[in-house]
């Protein structure tokens, strides 16, 4: 069975639970399932590779105790052990001190975890399909992961809530690709959501590997926090899936409710690369945690002012999504982009077209890449195309990693061609601080040579004319008849 056709089959059994209510439900319940299974192999590769290695869980909580047998518990039997026994335990090693720092990754995941199936027998029937189907030791299965991850994603969207922290597999990976993290540096996702760009990160610095100390390293530099519960498990089983056995630094919060005068040199990171929530607004209060100039409830704005004040001086560079408002926006938007071009080297803008995000959000949306540590002198946009043929992206056709070549080719040796343009930060500043810098490149037909235009004109005028006398004709003959 594919493991598309896994999540599947286990979304059908769960359709004929009367406790699941709608796909987020769903999804939610398969998370924490496969969540425990892959732990408890983790779990089997801990205990040969990590010496004295002990489980944070008592035995009769670890899957292989309680779901791995066909034959073992069902029906109420089942329902009253996950609900008044499994689940009060996992949750509180999320609170209880002397925990080890595999038992706090259970905690966290089940902080705000909730069993919703209300049929111990239906409950059995999926957990003897992950149990049969899944085994997270043989390389296959763990490479193909992200099939299940697409298909939650997927699934996710018709709920209607994953556009909150998606961000196309081909956005991220030319991110990372351009911000070129190396093994050592601090790299941050404040906004992680399921984990995309953190795994690109893993995968990229991985390649640089010399020695077996270089994977500890990975995982203490590997820094994220999502807020909502089920992206942040879903980001968990994902580092576990890539190499970051004990992800501690995934962490269950929202970044915004510390203030940032609490933020100090030690907070301070290499690189930060994220898609911050926007159009979202931040619930009373939060702006409080933010000097005068930059208090606002727009979560995209302040999680700017966040991103500037932690990268760290001198050395610190970010790629952040913003959609198109940020670019023209005033207030508050203005104050951020004034701090960002005198103390930044804001070079490059990516303007996205339309779609990139589709079905999630239609809204336009740009990567800006900067610097901290000098003035910004000139900025440089490039406007991606749409492939030959295209005229939006979908689900079917996606953005692809390979379209990137194009800025990837250009961007050593920067030349002005039909998608680049520069603007200097002269000319930014006598617009107050406005980015949103059409492609002068771009010639659109209302340009073309007036004559060219009024020939058009009286061409079309012409036709419309001898449409209209051959319809009047037709009336009169039809008239006529009568």
């Amino acid at each position: 069975m594919s493991l598309g056709t896994l999540v599947k089959t286990i979304q059908d059994i769960m359709r004929k639970d009367v406790g699941v209510d709608g796909d987020a439900q769903r999804i939610s319940q398969m998370v924490w399932l496969l969540f425990l299974k892959i732990f408890d192999d983790k779990e089997q590769e801990w205990k040969i590779t990590i010496k004295g290695y002990k489980s944070p869980l008592q035995s009769r909580f670890q899957w292989s105790n309680w779901a791995a047998n066909s034959e073992g518990m069902t029906g109420e039997e089942l329902i009253d052990f996950i609900n008044n026994d499994l689940f009060p335990s996992l949750k509180k090693l999320a609170t209880i001190a002397g925990v080890s720092p595999h038992g706090k990754v259970i905690g966290s995941v089940f902080e705000d975890a909730y069993n919703y199936m209300k049929s111990g027998t239906l409950l059995r029937q999926v957990i003897n399909t992950i149990q049969s189907d899944v085994d997270f030791n043989s390389s296959d299965d763990r490479h193909v992961f992200n099939d299940i991850y697409e298909k939650i994603l997927s699934d996710l969207q018709s709920a209607g809530n994953a556009g909150e922290y998606y961000t196309p597999r081909a956005v991220t990976q030319f991110m990372v690709d351009i911000l070129n993290p190396q093994l050592g540096e601090v790299v941050f996702d404040p906004a992680c959501g399921t984990g995309g760009f953190l795994v690109n990160v893993i995968e990229h610095v991985k390649k640089q590997f010399k020695t077996s100390k270089d994977s500890a390293k990975l995982q203490d530099t590997i820094h994220g926090v999502e807020k909502k519960p089920l992206p942040h498990m879903l980001a968990m089983t994902n580092m576990m899936l890539h190499g970051i056995d004990v992800p501690t630094n995934i962490r269950h919060d929202n970044t915004l409710s510390r203030p940032l005068k609490d933020y100090g040199p030690r907070d301070r990171v290499d690189v930060i690369i994220t898609n911050p929530p926007f159009g979202g607004i931040e619930e009373d209060g939060i702006e409080k945690n933010f000097p005068k100039k930059y208090q606002t409830r727009e979560t995209a704005d302040l999680f700017m002012a966040l991103i500037m004040h932690l990268l760290r001086p001198a050395t610190g560079r970010a790629a952040v999504v913003l959609p198109d408002g940020f670019l023209f926006g005033e207030g508050t938007k203005t104050n951020l982009k004034k701090e960002l071009l005198e103390e930044f080297n804001l070079h490059t803008i990516v303007r996205l077209p339309n779609g990139v995000f589709s079905p999630y959000t239609g809204i336009k949306t740009n990567i800006l890449f900067f610097e901290k540590g000098t003035p910004t002198k000139n900025i440089w946009f490039f406007e991606h195309p749409y492939p030959e043929g295209y005229k939006s992206y979908s689900r079917g056709k996606p953005l692809r990693i390979e379209e990137f070549d194009l800025e990837k080719k250009w961007w050593t040796k920067r030349k002005q061609n039909e998608y680049t343009w520069k603007v200097s930060a002269k000319e930014i500043q006598d617009k107050n601080y406005n980015l949103d810098f059409k492609n002068p490149h771009f010639v659109d037909a209302i340009h073309l040579d007036p004559e060219k235009l009024l020939l058009q004109y009286e061409e079309i005028s012409k036709k419309l004319n001898e449409t209209r006398e051959q319809l009047k004709k037709e009336l009169m003959l039809a008239i006529g008849k009568q």
